[in-house]
């Protein structure tokens, strides 16, 4: 989706003809719907729309007021980002205790290299206080004495800070369809294994147990089902024979820094999209990124024999390939 169309996003209790509702509202102040998506999970409502606000016969202010006040005549949250309230797109981090993916994404912030101002760290542990202060950004622990976070809390942080992109940097709790509907397809988290591989927690003790050769890590969009968003980018790593789980750690926390990292700039960027639950990357822009292997290891592998591509083909009659 362009970024020159407002965006506005519903999220609520279901109720009959909310939807006409607000696209009513809309028609009626000269604003054409580009893209409509709604969803129903766990009774909260989501609606998504995209809109070309060029010709409404409102100013913005007018719009953003009269769609809150439909929203509390309703009893749901509307929230409306023009084109111009992204110029420099804002980012809140959520963490725990682990720090080298926000440490990762701190550096890049300050050497220029991120894209986007890092508002607000939001996390559930005060472990990481002292790195935020360091780099100046707010802090703010939402957590109890178990680490359990306030929700309620968080969504107003994310309101205050004008938060455009949330990176879940090693955050290890799960959000609720409440906070992921408000922020759908702008939630990007990292987890330690190569997806769909390993979901859950301790992914890095799971893919011990399990013997694999092959480990890594994986950056995707947040759904409300656990580790099966859209994926982004992934780097891998050899597991050797003898090695244990904190040998695993030691080998994944950087590709999980970097993966995090890429696919953040990836959104930034505005270089990725989602389509029918799948990554898209604009075009000739691979090339700009490392998705997965680097060029190096991608190199090392055998490109011989392929079907069809040998001396000796296989006649009729065979069993059909898996696709």
């Amino acid at each position: 989706m362009t970024t020159d169309l407002t965006e506005i996003t519903v999220i609520g209790g279901d109720k009959t003809g909310l939807i006409a509702r607000v696209t009513s509202l809309l028609f009626e102040r000269g604003i054409n719907i580009e893209d409509l998506d709604q969803a129903v999970r766990d009774d909260i409502f989501r609606m998504t729309m995209h809109v070309d606000t060029t010709d409404m016969v409102c100013k913005p202010e007018t719009l953003r007021d009269d769609l809150h006040d439909l929203g509390d005549e309703l009893g749901v949250d509307v929230q409306v980002r023009f084109p111009s309230d992204r110029e420099t797109q804002q980012i809140a981090v959520l963490a725990t205790k682990e720090s080298h993916c926000l440490e990762r994404l701190f550096q890049a912030w300050a050497s220029g290299d991120l894209g986007a101002d890092i508002s607000v760290v939001i996390a559930n542990h005060d472990d990481l206080e002292p790195l935020a202060e360091k780099y100046d950004i707010p802090f703010h622990d939402v957590g109890d004495g178990k680490g359990t976070p306030d929700e309620d809390e968080i969504l107003d942080l994310l309101n205050e800070y004008d938060a455009d992109l949330i990176v879940l940097a090693r955050y290890m709790r799960i959000l609720s369809p409440d906070v992921v509907f408000r922020f759908e397809d702008r939630i990007i988290n990292i987890h330690p294994s190569l997806l769909p591989a390993f979901p859950g927690a301790k992914a890095y003790r799971q893919a011990l147990e399990e013997g694999v050769r092959i480990a890594g890590v994986t950056a995707h969009y947040v759904t409300t089902d656990l580790d099966q968003g859209p994926i982004i980018t992934q780097r891998a790593f050899d597991v050797p024979d003898d090695a244990s789980i904190d040998d695993l750690k030691e080998r994944g926390q950087p590709l999980e820094a970097e993966a995090l990292l890429e696919a953040v700039r990836l959104h930034l960027n505005g270089d990725v999209s989602v389509h029918r639950g799948r990554t898209r990357l604009r075009e000739a822009r691979e090339e700009n990124y490392q998705l997965g292997l680097s060029p190096e290891a991608s190199s090392a592998n055998p490109d011989r024999p392929v079907d069809g591509l040998g001396d000796i083909v296989a006649g009729d009659g065979g069993e059909e390939a898996d696709d």
